[in-house]
């Protein structure tokens, strides 16, 4: 497998919404990572900007998560049809 380089595509409050959106992305078969800063993880900080969790993924899924995001975001994702279709070329 060729090594790919990780982008940040949103940044979550905490890391209960964090992996909420995970869940999400992953179940539409999208790699994500969820990185959060040490302190915030030592002292158990889920609120505030310490408590902020960076979501990333493969560049090459990145416009694809932003896409689901957006729709997320927008409150149009409600059943499994509702989320943007993958070009064949993107994978």
């Amino acid at each position: 497998m060729v090594d790919e380089e990780w982008v940040v595509i949103d940044m979550a409050a905490g890391m209960l919404q964090a992996e909420i959106l995970r869940g999400m992305l992953e179940a539409q078969e999208i790699q994500v990572w969820l990185n959060q800063e040490g302190a915030a993880q030592a002292y158990s900080l889920g609120v505030g900007v310490m408590g902020s969790v960076e979501i990333l993924v493969p560049s090459s899924q990145a416009d694809r998560a932003m896409a689901i995001l957006e729709e997320y975001y927008a409150g149009n994702l409600e059943q499994e049809d509702d989320f943007p279709e993958v070009p064949a070329d993107s994978e």
